[in-house]
């Protein structure tokens, strides 16, 4: 049976005033749903490191405590879930994309994100640099909980929310898009919540 549900629309309150900030099809909520494809991780923070690879091999590899000495940024953004919620005025600590593939070399033109858990999405590297992707590991001002993604989620928020990776571990580099989790089994492969990429053919 496929995981796909495109009759699931959570929770709905007061249908929001449609404004420059939603996109189509989407209400306001208040809440932050949690929906997950399978259990829960819950990594150590000893044994938790991020990792940006190549080919199979990991270029650069930093672990908790080295994740926190890099410059870290506040990030306040709305955010877009394809089951129709939207979430306004989210706010976040965390280290940008930009600054983690400013230590390594490389020609890639997409990412594939890679988490605990066995999840992966993949994305266009001119999505994920020039200040529109973070690894984020703070929200609204407490540690990210695992059922939202913690220790550390991915965060690009102007994609549909599912490519904001939870438990994210690291980027592999590609030269070639390949899907990832979601994408294998019909969603879009870039998920924009503005011309409503939800699915494949959107």
């Amino acid at each position: 049976m496929s995981p796909i549900s495109r009759g699931f629309h959570g929770r709905r309150r007061e249908p929001a005033e449609q404004s420059s900030r939603v996109p189509p099809g989407q209400y306001v909520t208040q809440d932050f749903p949690v929906l997950s494809a399978g259990p829960t991780p819950r990594t150590a923070l000893d044994n938790w490191s991020f990792s940006i690879r190549q080919s199979g091999n990991t270029s650069k590899s930093w672990t908790w405590s080295e994740l926190q000495d890099l410059p870290v940024e506040d990030v306040t953004a709305d955010i877009h879930c394809v089951t129709r919620w939207s979430k306004l005025d989210t706010r976040w600590r965390a280290v940008s994309v930009d600054t983690l593939l400013a230590q390594v070399e490389h020609n890639a033109r997409y990412v594939l994100a890679f988490c605990d858990g066995g999840y992966t999405t993949n994305l266009p590297l001119a999505d994920v640099t020039a200040g529109q992707a973070w690894v984020a590991f703070d929200y609204d001002g407490e540690p990210l909980a695992p059922e939202h993604g913690g220790p550390a989620r991915l965060l690009v928020p102007h994609l549909y929310f599912w490519k904001s990776a939870k438990w994210v571990r690291g980027l592999e580099l590609l030269d070639k898009d390949e899907p990832g989790f979601w994408e294998t089994y019909g969603y879009n492969m870039y998920g924009d919540p503005w011309r409503e990429q939800r699915y494949a053919g959107d």
